[in-house]
């Protein structure tokens, strides 16, 4: 019956070819670095310690003002999540203001304003910078942290999370976090429904408390404004805001692994894998590597359509739409990656792929073609970002912050024009590590596992689960069957007994959508009857049934077949308990392992529909009790992936029910709650015909 509710509610997107030569054939001379004539900027420092940079631009009445807390990384340990949600709230509420009147205000003058972890951007017409920056300065120093906006926002956060397992790359992005930055580091802690669950409204206020202090600020001023009229507004606006002490924290270095590790995060039922090669690399802003650094990378993968990888593993192979690689600095750890999505058969080889161009920029000394192409991208991405004085101020304060040397952007062109090819090969053999990275593949267990510890000097594939925490294989007790699974299950309900006497249930439920209210009504009759049906404000959008011989739907008042295959499945899943129909329908269900749901452990049973279609059935390691059901639906673009989520198991006439029922649908989440539950009320065959 519960498969069914999942299949109602499931139905409810450079080329730049410049030739200015004669000779094709022959690459014209690189010319001189032509000189930058960046944008200024004005710096000046308040008495409690704010550093002020102002880049003026007189050509539209705007001006923005940003603060910027130049803060280290907090560890959030058990709570991790909360730093975030302190910097979401803080636009919340004031001492002066609520929520509504803050949006109120701004939308009143046609503003902008958005509160962070570390800081606060406003942009206004010049005319409105005085209303703006009132409200903003009272958002920055007078938060309150409302609880029923923290409530409101992890709500909406837990939601968006449980969409976190279906999503590939969000799962491959956490795992490689988790192994590149290693366990201690802020860097590899990722936000969960349990951290979320664990924070305080304290938590914020603590955060808030402890870094927002102007001596620690930067506040960057873009627009119609001087240097002269923006220290008489900073005076005036920011020179209440009370200087403090802030903690200063330092962390282990994270290393690259003595030899390749090999990570694989399931995607169950994923006809294609999201490869991830990485590791930490120790570059810091503004290093006298990082430019060279750049250019070698960007030749291997990184934002040019020329770059080695496109090349060979889509221009060459076929095997993708798009792959290249990141190398990026940071002032505790840099980071070096590469990425691609792959259909499984070429997982292991697009693997070996990607080392082998990583070996072979180190060892092979590159083109002087492919460097001069390179620099001639890198130097006009350049360029034409000066265009943007919100860029210019972005420079300027990491000349700021960083520490750089003043001229760090306008030699920049100078610099990248003196990159050689031997500049090249140093860094590739300093910065790319074919043996000694993170190989992390989120895809289908069954199918690319065995292929890829070949990767690994061990020969091991470490096991994650979506939000790179370890998943133990030698969970599942020796000897434990499918049989144990069930009867624990059915104990865990009520009884064996006392499921197999239901002869019909009828369950409402309650939910809401985008705004719109949705009114539930499941009906199952044994052995194999079932009328379901979804309404909103009343009217039915969705019907489903199967009167125990034929099915069909109705959607928006038109009425559709269903085909044979699906007609089966829905004869099996009409059983009131789909796991007392197993043996009627030839089905043989297999303990496949023990996974995580959420903070519990829970034993994975697999069995194909009647239709050949695979679903997964997950019952909790301690109580028993149901905890997910996954069914994947064989389409034209292959399998797809529906799954529900049981909670609130509440007892009726002796039989638990779940009263929660939770079901991704795309980037949202479905919340239905059970208003009421019949038991063998006597429904007629009529209840399970198309009105």
């Amino acid at each position: 019956m519960k498969n069914l509710f999942i299949i109602i509610l499931s139905c409810l997107v450079f080329a730049t070819n410049t030739q200015a030569q004669t000779d094709r054939s022959k690459a014209p001379e690189p010319g001189p670095a032509p000189t930058i004539q960046m944008g200024s900027y004005q710096t000046f420092t308040t008495k409690n310690g704010i550093k002020v940079i102002v880049v003026e631009n007189r050509k539209v009445p705007v001006v923005s003002f940003q603060i910027s807390l130049d803060k280290d990384p907090v560890l959030e340990g058990d709570k991790t999540g909360y730093i975030e949600l302190a910097g979401d709230l803080m636009r919340s509420g004031t001492l002066s203001r609520s929520k509504a009147q803050i949006d109120e205000e701004i939308d009143f003058i046609g503003a902008s304003l958005s509160t962070f972890s570390s800081g606060v951007f406003g942009s206004a017409l010049k005319k409105h910078q005085n209303k703006l920056l009132e409200i903003m300065t009272d958002v920055l120093m007078n938060p309150t942290f409302p609880e029923e906006e923290l409530e409101k926002s992890r709500t909406q956060q837990i939601s968006s999370l449980a969409n976190v397992p279906s999503n590939a790359n969000a799962i491959a992005s956490n795992v490689s976090q988790k192994l590149r930055y290693g366990d201690g580091h802020p860097y590899s802690e990722i936000t969960t429904e349990e951290t979320l669950k664990n924070i305080q409204r304290e938590d914020l206020v603590n955060y808030y408390n402890t870094y927002f202090k102007p001596n620690i600020a930067y506040l960057i001023i873009v627009g119609d404004i001087n240097t002269r009229e923006a220290k008489k507004l900073v005076k005036r606006y920011f020179g209440k805001w009370q200087k403090g002490e802030v903690p200063r924290h330092i962390y282990p270095k994270p290393e690259q692994p003595e030899s390749n590790r090999v990570a694989l995060a399931e995607r169950k039922g994923a006809v294609q894998s999201v490869v991830t090669v990485t590791y930490p690399v120790d570059l810091q802003p503004g290093a006298p590597d990082a430019i060279k650094a750049s250019v070698m990378n960007s030749i291997l993968g990184g934002g040019i359509f020329s770059g080695r990888l496109i090349q060979n593993l889509r221009e060459d192979k076929g095997w993708t739409y798009g792959a290249g690689s990141n190398l990026s600095t940071d002032r505790l750890v840099g980071s070096w990656r590469a990425r691609t999505e792959v259909r499984n058969s070429v997982t292991d080889s697009t693997v070996t792929e990607i080392l082998k161009e990583m070996q072979m920029l180190r060892e092979s000394p590159v083109n002087t073609e492919d460097l001069e192409l390179t620099k001639s991208f890198m130097n006009g991405s350049f360029a034409r970002s000066l265009e943007s004085p919100r860029v210019i101020a972005s420079y300027a304060y990491n000349v700021e912050r960083y520490k750089l040397p003043k001229d760090y952007y306008t030699t920049y062109l100078e610099k990248l024009s003196a990159v050689s090819v031997q500049d090249v090969q140093e860094m590739a053999n300093k910065y790319l590590k074919p043996e000694n990275a993170y190989i992390v593949v989120a895809g289908n267990k069954d199918e690319v596992m065995p292929t890829l510890a070949k990767f690994s000097k061990t020969g091991d594939v470490e096991l994650y689960d979506a939000f790179g925490r370890v998943i133990e294989q030698s969970d599942l007790p020796t000897g434990l069957t499918v049989t144990d699974v069930l009867e624990k299950y059915f104990k865990a309900l009520g009884g064996k007994d006392k499921a197999s006497g239901v002869e019909d249930v009828k369950i409402d439920l309650t939910a809401s959508i985008q705004g719109q209210n949705l009114r539930i009504t499941l009906m199952n009759k044994a052995p194999n009857m079932s009328y379901n049906e979804v309404s909103m404000n009343g009217n039915p959008v969705m019907v489903q049934y199967f009167d125990g011989e034929k099915g069909g739907i109705s959607q928006m008042g038109s009425k559709m077949p269903v085909s044979d295959e699906m007609a089966k499945d829905m004869a099996f899943q009409a059983a009131v308990f789909p796991e007392l129909a197993f043996s009627d329908y030839g089905i043989d269900p297999k303990l496949t392992g023990v996974e995580q749901i959420g903070s519990k452990k829970a034993y994975a049973i697999e069995y194909q529909l009647p239709s050949g279609s695979k679903s997964i059935a997950y019952y909790d390691v301690e109580s028993g009790l149901k905890l997910r059901s996954v069914t994947f639906v064989n389409t034209p673009q292959g399998p797809v992936e529906q799954s529900m989520d049981f909670e609130n198991y509440k007892e009726v006439d002796g039989i638990k029910f779940p009263y929660t029922i939770v079901q991704p649908m795309g980037p949202m989440k479905l919340q239905a709650e059970v208003q009421n539950i019949s038991i063998n009320s006597g429904l007629d065959k009529a209840s399970f015909s198309m009105p």
